[in-house]
């Protein structure tokens, strides 16, 4: 049996713990939370630490496939740029398992219990089979023009049923609104439907993406026409934004995690509320990417006000310099100073582990979970708030 003490026990329902203790097993199982409060005094046996003591941090947007494209892409180079870098880097000869292994034990030290992790084949497979992280895979489909469809969706049926066979959660998922087509979708939706998996989909990332659904052009439009030589004559502007226009191919019934949302209006929010319940819905944030992409962030006030259920991703590390939800959350104070520490964990924590449907295990300290331990050190306790020197430990 441990007890862990620190300054605040975060537990991850109810408000931070001053001086509590952490009871659990030696496999790291929560027994109990002891709340001593200003009486604390120093217990034998009991661990004491200056900090916040958190379960562990849940990543709900990673790319692990794309690991070995650390450094090779320069920031700020917009949505469609970063894009082409990707098609033209992304099967460069490189050491890509030795890649994800590094990337999945540093996110183990950097205190990540759980990921959501998107993957276009099954290089991963035998890393998080080994890996001490708990992952769930979005098995990703791109199919721009309609005669990919069967082929794409067989594709992932394949990465799917390898997942499958190795007893690792996973679900097929379309990759953006503009890179899948109505008969891909329609696909993708039936599966779903049939399995009941989680849904995951890059929302609303850029303005290109916008421009592309309004008006048929811009630059997804040459992307798709120049540098991966598609024809786009089918292809019919719907007027409206791109969440809005693929709304019925995302089922109500499944668990959606919306990746991005840089371009998410009030009016994107009055459909998807109309259109399924908000209790399985949910925003994920990866600021640090979209900073590094197209220098812009999500209106993270407006997903507040509409009281939408807010996660954390790292996206990967082509448009990352680490994957840290730490890092996340420190750019997110920086940018938006009024959201509390308390708010911030929560969206890390028990958020996260309820979007990727594993809250029965992750993202609280409540009896008979096993969600792992941190110290986050570096704090202002005045104000309650990070610090620039702000570091995670990982206890559990």
């Amino acid at each position: 049996m441990r007890k862990i003490a620190a300054t605040y026990v975060f537990p991850g329902t109810t408000s931070p713990i001053k001086n509590g203790i952490l009871v659990c097993d030696d496999d790291g199982t929560i027994i109990e939370i002891l709340d001593r409060g200003d009486s604390f005094r120093e217990e034998a046996g009991v661990e004491f630490y200056s900090g916040i003591l958190t379960p562990g941090f849940v990543n709900t947007h990673c790319h692990l496939e794309f690991s070995h494209l650390r450094n090779k892409i320069e920031k700020h180079i917009g949505f469609s740029a970063f894009l082409e870098k990707i098609n033209q880097l992304r099967d460069e000869p490189a050491d890509k398992q030795k890649a994800i292994q590094i990337a999945d034990r540093k996110m183990w030290a950097a205190g990540i219990a759980a990921v959501g992790d998107v993957s276009n084949f099954n290089l991963s497979l035998s890393v998080k089979q080994k890996s001490k992280i708990t992952y769930y895979t979005f098995i990703e489909v791109f199919g721009f023009h309609p005669s990919r469809a069967e082929r794409a969706f067989n594709k992932a049926l394949e990465v799917f049923e390898s997942f499958e066979k190795a007893n690792l959660s996973a679900s097929i998922v379309p990759h953006s609104p503009y890179s899948v087509s109505p008969d891909l979708f329609e696909k993708v939706k039936s599966h779903a439907q049939k399995n009941g998996g989680s849904l995951s989909i890059h929302n609303q990332e850029s303005k290109a993406e916008t421009e592309f659904f309004l008006f048929g052009q811009g630059d997804i439009s040459r992307h798709f026409i120049d540098n991966l030589k598609l024809d786009t004559s089918h292809w019919k502007p719907t007027g409206i934004s791109s969440l809005q226009s693929i709304l019925e191919y995302l089922p109500k019934e499944n668990q959606l995690l919306l990746v991005h949302n840089i371009q998410t209006r009030k009016e994107d929010i009055e459909a998807l509320k109309q259109y399924r319940s908000l209790a399985n819905t949910y925003f994920v944030l990866c600021p640090n990417s979209n900073l590094f992409i197209e220098n812009e962030l999500p209106p993270v006030d407006l997903f507040r006000e509409e009281k939408m259920q807010i996660c954390l991703g790292t996206d990967s590390l082509a448009s990352n310099t680490e994957l840290s939800i730490l890092q996340e959350m420190l750019t997110i104070q920086q940018n938006f100073p009024t959201i509390s520490l308390e708010e911030l964990l929560s969206w890390a924590c028990i958020n996260g582990a309820k979007a990727l449907n594993i809250s029965t295990a992750f993202g609280s300290f409540e009896k008979g979970k096993k969600p792992g331990a941190n110290l986050i050190t570096g704090i202002d306790f005045k104000t309650m708030k990070l610090t620039p020197k702000a570091k995670v430990k990982r206890l559990i």
